[in-house]
This record gives structure tokens, sequence and C-alpha cells, in this order.
């Protein structure tokens, strides 16, 4: 469990880990014999950072001091490697850092002027969406995954830039968190183009990974009757389930009142610990949960113990793999 102890420099004492504590209840070291086999996936990493000339020729990354995107991606791929228990592996193949803004849907694209000028009035373009078949026509998505040199993308891009957090594309994508993307079916199989704000962190990546893999999984238990639905079974929160919260969504701890609200001190009875032991549920392992299990409203650590609550291990029933990482970074596999 060292890897808690890393996500925050040592001298970021304001942090409930500073101290080298580490919580029981981001999870048990798993019995290695239970779990799968390792995968990599293969990113293309593409970063938007023009130079600003009217601002002494810095980028518009450095302008804002905004954070560095390749520091981002490892500490990204780094936590969910840990959240999936080893199983997901991302490795960044190339890392394209692009001297220009993105062009929007409409064909408007800011320069330096136009972006300052709106960053400072707080007046930004709309419509905001990024024109993606133009990105994946100069990028060379769709060869680059039918080749196998890639299994996704990842956008780092400024605030405004346009981007969905996740969107799928290739033959007979679906709704992941955005509307599959028309004029990509001739792709030899599905993937995924991640939209990350280089002015946001790795919580704010999780959460995107976390949106992800809600699409994924609702998508996986569609047709599964509600009493044998371990998804929606899973997700279960005290506002909409009271006295039988699990684990919660992405947005909602087991507490949560309100979206957002992963540092609420209110105390509910909880089954998260039941998922610790999958596929072994007994229904029976409750007991009373707060913020502090979670990180007291880091986003951070949330996601990371939400995420280490699910099913990560070998074997399968009616066809649904008991690990769901399996579907989470592999839209062929849904």
């Amino acid at each position: 469990m060292d890897w808690l102890k890393r996500l925050f420099e040592p001298g970021d004492t304001s942090h409930p880990l500073a101290g080298g504590s580490i919580p029981s209840q981001f999870g048990p070291d798993a019995d290695p014999a239970t779990l799968p086999e390792p995968v990599t996936k293969r990113v293309l990493a593409i970063t938007h950072n023009p130079v600003l000339h009217r601002a002494g020729g810095r980028t518009v990354r450095d302008h804002f001091r905004w954070n560095d995107p390749h520091q981002l991606a490892a500490l990204y791929a780094q936590d969910v490697r840990e959240a999936s228990y080893g199983y997901a592996n991302y490795t960044v193949v190339e890392h394209l850092v692009v001297d220009d803004f993105p062009v929007k849907a409409d064909g408007f694209r800011y320069d330096e002027r136009s972006y300052l000028d709106a960053w400072r009035r707080r007046q930004f373009h709309q419509p905001d969406g990024v024109d993606y078949l133009t990105l994946v026509r100069d990028f060379r998505m769709i060869e680059r995954v039918s080749d196998g040199e890639i299994d996704e993308v990842w956008l780092f891009g400024h605030p405004y830039g346009g981007y969905y957090e996740s969107i799928m594309c290739g033959p007979d994508a679906f709704w992941c968190n955005a509307p599959a993307l028309k004029g990509t079916e001739q792709a030899a199989r599905r993937f995924v183009i991640m939209g990350f704000n280089f002015e946001r962190g790795v919580g704010e990546m999780l959460e995107d990974l976390g949106h992800r893999a809600e699409s994924m999984m609702q998508r996986v238990y569609a047709d599964v009757p509600v009493n044998a639905n371990l998804w929606q079974r899973f997700i279960r929160y005290d506002q909409t389930h009271p006295g039988q919260a699990e684990c919660g969504n992405v947005h909602f701890a087991p507490n949560s009142i309100r979206d957002y609200d992963w540092g609420n001190p209110r105390t509910v009875a909880s089954n998260c610990d039941d998922w610790y032991a999958f596929p072994q549920l007994t229904g029976a392992r409750w007991r009373q949960v707060n913020c502090s299990e979670w990180g007291n409203g880091d986003i951070r650590l949330h996601h990371l113990w939400w995420f280490r609550h699910m099913p990560h291990v070998t074997g399968l029933t009616d066809g649904i793999s008991y690990n769901w990482w399996d579907y989470i970074v592999d839209p062929n596999r849904v």
C-alpha cells in the first residue's frame, strides 16, 4: 500500500495522508492467485499548448501556471494501475505538443488575442465543442488504432478547449459520457478519446475515468434484472437507498446528499466492505462510515477508494467478467 504515500509530495502537510498513515479501507492487497493477467494499453497523448507572443513568448500553460501534462499523464497512469490492483497499465507511446488552439466544431479557433481577452472577460466562445473529426483526421487516430499502434487517445488542453471528458469512436460505438462520435465507424475497433484539462489535477482525470466506467458498466448490465444487477447494487448510496448504501457512484459517496459531497461527515450504514470479497458477497458486512473513509472531501482519494472497491478478480458468471476493469479499459469487451 505504499502507493498511497506517493500520492502527494512529502512536504504537503495539509493532506490527511502526509503523516504516512494508510487507511485500511482503501482495500487489502489482493491474493495474486485471484488476479487476472495485467494488460497494457497504448496511448497517444496530444497537448494543445500554444505560445503566447503577447505574453512574453510563454506557452498558455506557463502563462497561467497550469499543470504539466506529462506529469499528469504519469500520475494518472500510476493511479489507474494501483486502483485496478495492477491490471490496467497505460503507456504513452507518443506525446505530441501542438503550438495552436484546437478548432471548434463551428469552425472557430482562438488565437492568443481572443483567448486572453476571453479569459479576462470570462466570456468564452459558444458553442464550446471541439471539432473531433478534424482531430481524428489530423492525428490519424483511426489508422493508428486499426494498425494496432494505439488503443486510446488522451487530449490535454486549456480551459474551454471544448473536449468531452470521454467520447467513443469506432464501429457500433455507444454512449461514453458523450454521444458516440459519428464518422469514425471505419475504424477496425472501438476506442475512447479522453479529454483532460491541465488547469485541473489527477483527481479530475480520475473523475473522467469514473464517468467512463459508469457508462461501460451501465451498458454491461443493461439487460440484467434489478434483483440480480450487481452494478446497480454497487452504486447504491443512502440518499436514494436509505439504510442500503454500498459504494455509491462518482459524484455520490455512500453518505452524500448532493453532487460532489465527498466531505460529508454524516455517518450512514454501508456494505462497502463486502465488495473486497467479491464474488463472495454476503450482503452482511455492514458498518458505519463517513467521509473519513475516502479522504474527507479529497477528490482524488474518493475516486481511488471507489475504484478499489470494484470487482477485479478472475472468473465470470452469465458471461459477465468478475473483473470490471476488462470493460473500463477496453470498450470492445462491452
